[in-house]
């Protein structure tokens, strides 16, 4: 079981994919506005829902998850952190959300999707590291029809495929409007993107950069932020906590 912030929980059901640095970088990356509606495009086990509710306690997030162990967990999870009123799991391909919802239901939307085309599964679900079932042109066609005007798509992905989901985007009517480069340490090479995509939004993009270790191999302030280590010193605010005894992947 992992420990949360402000006392949730979630708990990793076997075969199912487990909490990753990934997730912990994207929920910190996604800015909710107040009493946001969030789908999340291959919800998994409800990591990302978990954590943005632990974060935010006015939105309100709804998973589409294809794997049918992954949603049963999913489900275990919202009932043992008393989230049934606004941590919502669909047992779905995104491929459908057409026929899920209203084009424009949602404030928000954020995935942490598959990164390779091809190759080993390894230990986790083959759905969970290849796109047999989501394609970037059709997460983005999925998001792309979810989210209301001026709504935002957050997901995290391999630096080289960049290029690809800016295209990908553009067919779906989302600008790229952020852009977070991911390294593990100065001088390395990026090992992560995240990307903030708005709909129907003028050209113009902000970059931005962040190192998960120092060169002496110390975790930087950001991570410690990131993981609740202990209480530091960030930008405006001081934020407190344990860690869950996580490296980064």
């Amino acid at each position: 079981m992992e420990r949360l912030q402000n006392g949730f929980t979630l708990q990793i059901a076997p075969g199912t994919f487990p909490l990753s640095t990934d997730s912990m970088l994207l929920s910190d990356f996604v800015r909710l506005r107040k009493n946001a509606s969030v789908l999340d495009l291959g919800s998994g086990c409800g990591t990302l829902g978990l954590l943005l509710c632990a974060r935010d306690g006015g939105c309100a997030v709804t998973g589409v998850e294809l794997d049918p162990a992954a949603h049963a967990a999913a489900l275990e999870n919202i009932t043992a952190n008393a989230l049934n009123d606004r941590l919502f799991s669909i047992c779905a391909d995104l491929r459908s959300v057409s026929s899920l919802f209203s084009p424009g239901s949602f404030s928000v939307c954020v995935s942490n999707p598959p990164y390779f085309s091809g190759g080993p599964a390894g230990k986790a679900p083959a759905n969970a590291r290849r796109e047999d079932c989501c394609r970037p042109v059709e997460l983005f066609r999925a998001a792309g029809w979810s989210l209301r005007w001026g709504g935002d798509f957050y997901l995290v992905h391999r630096p080289e495929r960049l290029a690809q989901l800016c295209a990908c985007a553009a067919e779906a009517g989302l600008e790229p409007k952020r852009l977070r480069l991911v390294r593990h340490a100065p001088g390395r090479d990026v090992s992560l993107i995240l990307l903030q995509c708005r709909k129907g939004a003028k050209p113009g993009l902000v970059w931005e950069e962040i190192c998960l270790f120092a060169e002496s191999g110390e975790p930087t302030d950001y991570y410690r932020k990131l993981y609740h280590l202990q209480e530091v010193s960030y930008g405006r605010n001081a934020v407190s906590g344990s860690h869950p005894n996580r490296q980064p992947g």
